[in-house]
């Protein structure tokens, strides 16, 4: 029977479904994460009859047509983009990103990531780090001597040494955009690929052409809302069990439909 197919697709999708929301919710704390959604599709349809047949011989068009639905299928898992919260820190290498962009590190691999935690460290080299240990790009160095370390909303990264009232410009930290940021293949480790969906990036300084600013001494908070994941994850839990009902009326109409004689 149908149904019986139909009504597993229908429980696939919400077990997906609940894998996200499960996704979103173990990530509530971490750094400028983006909660994802599940999107779904209706599966194509077996044409019964088409809408605008004749079914007659004096002409009579069909209005509507008998079309079957086969199921839902789904069609991605995307990142609701949206600002989050900044959590103030107080120290000197947290950055949080007000705005467009995404800050370019060096992989391994010598291939370019890119992230909005802006959890940064420093190595035992002076280099500006992610907690992962991927410098950024441009490579930053901080002076061992350097007592404090300040960072404007443009991306200018001035260091303070003993006796002099002065900072000294060590570079500036660049933003990379995307026309389609959804399209970024997620890597892992708050890290994000570039993919042909996604585009080239496009390098700008922040605060100029409508990349975001930066804010030193502050964190980019996960845009998980708890209250609502909770409410998607009872939705997704009512449609698996929906969906669970369907097959076992189906599996006992077959039966009553085994038994006649």
């Amino acid at each position: 029977m149908r149904p019986l197919k139909i009504a597993a697709t229908g429980m696939a999708a919400q077990q997906m479904r609940v894998e996200v929301i499960a996704n979103n919710l173990a990530n509530m704390s971490t750094t400028a994460y983006n909660a994802r959604r599940a999107e779904f599709a209706d599966l194509h349809y077996q044409q019964m009859e088409k809408p605008g047949s004749i079914i007659a011989s004096d002409g009579t068009v069909l209005p509507t047509g008998i079309q079957l639905g086969l199921g839902v299928r789904p069609t991605s898992v995307a990142p609701m983009l949206a600002q989050g919260a900044m959590k103030q820190t107080g120290n000197d290498l947290d950055i949080a990103i007000e705005g467009e962009g995404y800050l370019e590190v060096t992989l391994p691999s010598g291939d370019s990531g890119y992230t909005r935690d802006g959890g940064l460290r420093r190595n035992g080299e002076g280099v500006v780090v992610t907690a992962d240990g991927f410098p950024i790009e441009p490579e930053i160095a901080i002076p061992e001597e350097a007592v404090s370390l300040s960072v404007n909303a443009n991306g200018e990264v001035y260091a303070y040494f003993t006796g002099e009232a002065e900072g000294e410009l060590l570079g500036r930290i660049t933003l990379a955009t995307f026309i389609n940021p959804r399209g970024l293949e997620a890597t892992g480790s708050n890290l994000f690929a570039e993919t042909e969906a996604s585009g080239p990036p496009t390098i700008g300084d922040p605060g100029e052409d409508g990349v975001g600013m930066l804010r030193q001494g502050y964190v980019e908070e996960s845009t998980v809302d708890a209250v609502r994941e909770v409410t998607e994850l009872i939705e997704a839990q009512r449609g698996y069990e929906l969906n669970a009902k369907v097959i076992t009326a189906a599996d006992e109409m077959m039966a009553v439909t085994a038994q006649v004689r």
